[in-house]
């Protein structure tokens, strides 16, 4: 069993009740399916479940205190059809509503409209990320995989993360609908494809406390 204080990733049973549950997937019902996931912004109702007095949104301040806000959130959704595979990597960049030129920001991108930048390291490790699960995903169906304790490690460059995932080891993020994976968002992570591939559909939201500086503007949900 993994711990968030010492492994940078738990799971937390049952979160979402099977209403809430039922609600979630009802507001997300009409996001496209976009491999690899799809970006969202601006989507009415997903408020409720994000903010701090929702149900994942009291998840996350518990690792980041009461001040915790959704910054990005992305729609995973893993069919036989769309059955991807994502190597061993880090969550390098955030969304933000305009690029503004900061010193140690960059490089910039765009992804699916919105616009993201790589911040210093030293603001991805004071992140969390939730990964909400909509569907059971057990260990044929394509679970996150995560190298425990590799958050502590900061940027890890490409050539090094073979030797950092070896050894840190690795763990499958196995769920059931309405369990809540909370992993600190540096965290070295991956996805094979599924084995026997079904539904698995996964709300992955990053949250951060504070303002980001010089003008740059958190883009939010």
């Amino acid at each position: 069993m993994t711990i968030f204080t010492r492994d940078g990733a738990e799971r937390h049973a049952g979160v979402l009740s099977p209403i809430d549950l039922a609600r979630l997937i009802t507001v997300l019902s009409g996001v496209p399916r976009v491999r690899a996931g799809a970006r969202l912004h601006g989507i009415a109702g997903l408020g409720a479940f994000l903010n701090a007095d929702g149900p994942v949104g009291r998840l996350a301040a518990t690792a980041l205190g009461p001040a915790a806000q959704p910054v990005r959130a992305l729609l995973f959704d893993k069919t036989a059809d769309s059955n991807w595979a994502l190597g061993w990597h880090q969550d390098r960049t955030i969304a933000v509503a305009a690029r503004a030129e900061v010193p140690g920001y960059g490089p910039w991108s765009v992804k699916d409209g919105l616009t993201h930048v790589a911040p210093p390291a030293d603001l991805l490790a004071g992140m969390v990320t939730l990964r909400v699960h909509l569907d059971p995903v057990d260990a044929d169906n394509a679970p996150l995989l995560v190298a425990p304790g590799s958050h502590r490690l900061g940027r890890v460059a490409e050539g090094d993360i073979a030797d950092a995932v070896r050894r840190c080891g690795q763990v499958a993020c196995l769920a059931e609908a309405g369990d809540v994976w909370l992993y600190a968002t540096l965290i070295l992570h991956a996805s094979a494809a599924a084995i026997r591939p079904r539904h698995r559909r996964v709300l992955q939201v990053d949250y951060a406390i504070g303002d980001l500086p010089g003008g740059l503007r958190w883009l939010g949900v």
